[in-house]
C-alpha cells in the first residue's frame, strides 16, 4: 500500500533536513521525500501545518504493570506515547514485583508484543526488590533483554553496592540511569525548599539532595568507566558537576523534564497535587539554568518521566499525595 505524506515541515537532525516535502511510504518503507511531487495514487494524509519527524524516543517512562494496572497499563502508556510522537519508550523497572529478573524482563516483553502499539524496552532494577541490599541479576536481565538498570524512583544509597552495579553494567555493555536524591536530606519534604515552601507551611526539599548523589554517581562512573545516564536533572548545582564530569571525559548523559524548563515551585501556591512530584519543582533561577544547558547541549536529551496515578492518589491533601504527572502527549508542544 502506498501512503503520501503531503507538505508537511519535514525535520530530520540526522541530516539537518528542515523543509516543506511530500513523502511517500510504500511497503512501511520511505521510498521518496521531494519538496512536490504530483502524484497521489495512494492513501494521502494531508500534513500541512504539521511537522513530520522521525519517530521520538523517551528513555524514562512509567508504565505501571505489572503489579498498578489501576494507574496505568503496558496498552494504555504505548497508546498515549504514540498520541504524543513517540514510537519507542523504555519503561522503568518500580513495578510490583519489581522487573529484577529475566522472568519479568521476558513478561514485559511478551506483554508489549501482544498489546503496545509501539517499542516498549524494559529497564531492568539495580537491586533486587529495589531494596539496595543485594544486586539483582543483571547479566540474565541482559539477556533477556533490558537496554538499560535503574533504581529509579529512588536512589542506590550504599555507595559500594551503587559501584558494584556499574562494574557489572559496563561488563555487560549497559547504561546505568540513576535517580539522583539523598532520602536523608529530602527528610520528608513535598516541594522544593525555599520561600514559597515556608510561606505555604510545606515541608522542603533543599537541592543538595539531588546534587550530592549527582556528584557521588558521577565520581563513581568515572572511576569505573560505565556510561552513567543522570534522570530529570532539576538544579543549576546540579549542572555545575555534569559538566565538569563530561570536560574530565567521564561517559555521562543528563536528561531533563518539560515539567523542569516550564514549571517552578509558585506553581504550588494553588496546593494542586498535580505540581507534586520528585525531584520536586524548583526556582526560576534553576528553570532558566536548564533551559540554557539544553541550548548549549550540557543536557543530551528531553525525557518526560511519565508517571500516571489514579485521581484518589493526587485528589488528596498535598503531603499526602503521590510523587508524579503524566508526560507523553505535552511533551512535544511543551519543548516547542
Amino acid at each position: 500500500m502506498k501512503i503520501w505524506i503531503k507538505q508537511g515541515k519535514v525535520i530530520d537532525p540526522s541530516t539537518k533536513r528542515e523543509e516543506i516535502c511530500d513523502i511517500l511510504i510504500e511497503d512501511g518503507k520511505i521510498q521518496s521525500l521531494q519538496p512536490h511531487v504530483q502524484s497521489e495514487d495512494g492513501y494521502v494524509i494531508d500534513a500541512k501545518g504539521c511537522w513530520v519527524v522521525p519517530g521520538l524516543i523517551d528513555v524514562h517512562v512509567h508504565l505501571r504493570e505489572p503489579g498498578f494496572e489501576y494507574k496505568e497499563t503496558i496498552a494504555t502508556g504505548s497508546r498515549s506515547a504514540a498520541k504524543g510522537g513517540f514510537t519507542t519508550i523504555c519503561c522503568m523497572p518500580n513495578t510490583q514485583p519489581v522487573i529484577d529478573n529475566e522472568i519479568l524482563v521476558e513478561y514485559i516483553k511478551l506483554k508489549a508484543e501482544r498489546e503496545a502499539c509501539i517499542h516498549v524496552l524494559p529497564i531492568g532494577s539495580i537491586t533486587k526488590n529495589q531494596e539496595g541490599k543485594e544486586l539483582a541479576n543483571i547479566g540474565k536481565m541482559k539477556e533477556a533483554g533490558i537496554c538499560a538498570i535503574s533504581e529509579d524512583g529512588k536512589s542506590v544509597e550504599d555507595a559500594g553496592i551503587m559501584k558494584k552495579a556499574m562494574l557489572y553494567a559496563k561488563m555487560f555493555q549497559l547504561p546505568v540511569l540513576s535517580h539522583c536524591e539523598d532520602p536523608s536530606l529530602v527528610g520528608g519534604g513535598v516541594m522544593n525548599a525555599g520561600e514559597v515552601a515556608t510561606l505555604l507551611g510545606l515541608k522542603g526539599i533543599p537541592k543538595e539532595a539531588e546534587e550530592v548523589m549527582v556528584a557521588r554517581d558521577i565520581i563513581l562512573a568515572g572511576s569505573t568507566g560505565v556510561h552513567l545516564h543522570l534522570c530529570h536533572v532539576s538544579t543549576k548545582g546540579s549542572l555545575d558537576f555534569i559538566r565538569l564530569g563530561k570536560q574530565r571525559g567521564i561517559s555521562l548523559t543528563a536528561e531533563v523534564c518539560p515539567h523542569h524548563f516550564t514549571l517552578t515551585d509558585q506553581a504550588v501556591e494553588g496546593y494542586d497535587a498535580n505540581t507534586k512530584m520528585s525531584p520536586p519543582l524548583r526556582s526560576q533561577e534553576d528553570v532558566e539554568a536548564m533551559k540554557q544547558a539544553l541550548k548549549e547541549g550540557w543536557i543530551d536529551i528531553i525525557a518526560t518521566d511519565h508517571a500516571p496515578h489514579h485521581q484518589d492518589e493526587k485528589n488528596c491533601e498535598y503531603e499526602k499525595a503521590a510523587n508524579g504527572i503524566v508526560g507523553l502527549e505535552t511533551a512535544v508542544p511543551l519543548g516547542i
